[in-house]
Order: C-alpha cells, then sequence, then structure tokens
C-alpha cells in the first residue's frame, strides 16, 4: 500500500524520480509552451490561461493514446466534465483550447503521467478497459500590483475522478499559491473557514516538477489566489493537473 492509498494524498519529486538523459530538454520545451496559453474562456478576467487534452492509458501494456479533438472554427477543443463537483460549472461541460500535437509527444509529459498512473489503483475489473486521463495545463498570471489569478474552484473541493495529480511547471514572484489538504467534509468551505483539525497539510510547491496527487474519496484539496510578488516584472504560477478515472460501463437496465 503506498501513501497515496494509505493516506488519500502524497507529495512526489518528479525531476528527481524520472531523471533521465534529456529530461532538462523535454522540461523546457513545456515550460516554453506555457508562455503562450490561452486565456480560459470561463474566467474572463481572472488571469487564469489554460490547455486541455484528453488520453488513455491501457492497463495491460501501459501504452499511453491521445483522444480526437473537436474543430470549431480551424480551432481544437477539448470537453470536461466535472458533474456537480465544481460549484462554479455544476453540470455544465466545458471545452478548452487543446495541447498541440508535439507537446502531446513530449516524452517527459507522458513518462508523467505513466508515473502517476503507477501511483493509482483500481479493481481488476477497471482495468479489463482503458483507464482515461484527463490534461490540463494551466496558469495563473499577474502583471500589476493588485492583480488576482483565482484558480476554479476557489474553496476546499473533490474533482470527481477518483485521482488528480498536480506538477509545478514553474513558479515566479508570486504571493499564495498555496496548496492545501483537508477531510472530505470541507468541501465548498475555504481553509481559513475550515476547523484546524480538519486540515490535514498546508504547503506550497517552489521547485520544478514538485508535485502533489490525491485520492478524491478520501481528501478535499485547494490551491489559494495569486497576487505579485515584491520583485520587478510579473508573477505567474504554471501547472500541469492530470485526472485519471476508469471507463464506466453504461447499465442498458436504468
Amino acid at each position: 500500500m503506498n501513501k497515496l492509498q494509505k493516506d488519500g494524498y502524497s507529495r512526489y519529486d518528479l525531476m528527481k524520480s524520472l531523471n533521465y538523459e534529456g529530461i532538462e530538454q523535454d522540461y523546457n520545451e513545456i515550460l516554453a509552451y506555457f508562455a503562450d496559453l490561452p486565456e480560459d474562456d470561463y474566467a474572463p478576467n481572472l488571469n487564469r490561461y489554460r490547455r486541455y487534452s484528453r488520453a488513455i492509458v491501457l492497463p495491460g501494456t501501459e501504452d499511453v493514446f491521445w483522444l480526437p479533438t473537436i474543430e470549431r472554427n480551424g480551432v481544437d477543443y477539448s470537453a470536461y466534465f466535472q458533474g456537480k463537483f465544481n460549484p462554479e460549472h455544476s453540470g455544465s461541460y466545458r471545452e478548452f483550447h487543446s495541447i498541440d500535437e508535439n507537446i502531446r509527444s513530449n516524452k517527459l509529459l507522458n513518462d508523467i503521467i505513466i508515473a502517476n498512473y503507477h501511483e493509482t489503483f483500481w479493481n481488476e475489473e477497471d482495468k479489463i478497459l482503458p483507464i482515461h486521463v484527463g490534461v490540463h495545463f494551466v496558469k495563473l498570471y499577474v502583471e500589476n500590483d493588485g492583480d488576482k489569478a483565482v484558480s476554479s474552484p476557489n474553496c476546499l473541493h473533490q474533482d470527481g475522478e477518483p485521482f488528480t495529480f498536480a506538477h509545478l511547471i514553474e513558479r515566479k514572484n508570486i504571493v499564495g499559491g498555496t496548496n492545501a489538504i483537508a477531510v472530505p467534509e470541507a468541501a465548498g468551505n475555504n481553509p481559513e473557514d475550515t476547523d484546524e483539525n480538519n486540515i490535514i497539510e498546508v504547503f506550497e510547491m517552489e521547485n520544478p516538477l514538485e508535485s502533489y496527487g490525491v485520492y478524491d474519496p478520501n481528501v478535499s484539496h485547494y490551491v489559494s489566489p495569486v497576487e505579485k510578488g515584491s520583485e520587478q516584472g510579473t508573477g505567474l504560477r504554471s501547472v500541469i493537473l492530470i485526472d485519471y478515472q476508469q471507463t464506466v460501463v453504461a447499465d442498458v437496465d436504468e
């Protein structure tokens, strides 16, 4: 039983554990890609930028296959649905700009997907069919003093997928971006409004590929808004979020 299964969450250093010849080049390719993320269409003026794509992992071979996108007016999108678990978009499908093919082929990104998958745990029946993977590139970006960039939802929450992992790509000149892990019953509240006995850990990710994962049924989690720090220039926090869920077979009798 790993820490994720035992405690409902775990922290990682993937730059250290994935270390291979060429990892810096692959990381720098991803880092540069974050510079031009489009604005989140569902968060106008909230200083949030993102792309999203879907993939599957075949449990028997651990091969990663990226799923087709939706084309609208010559632009590729991927659809995302959280059901009731995001109170800001409850029951709504969102379509985000897809991650470009050259980045989907990046070795480091695919290695991260499989490293996360190795941390997950499933019933044997779940592994007969593909495991579905959602990959979010999210940047919180602030230019001026007083600007604030906010994640969604802006409260302790659960995602609805069994597993979610967060991987820091870059953190620069910001205040905030603090992570909190809490009991499931704290979902819907902010950490400061939650009994301290229900907060499991509060931490900040500082270094490239510093990461954490959660087992959704057992915890809630949160990241605080970011504001520009005291240094000259802009501030940002760039993260890859990756969620995992089993293929759900419809009950034809319902």
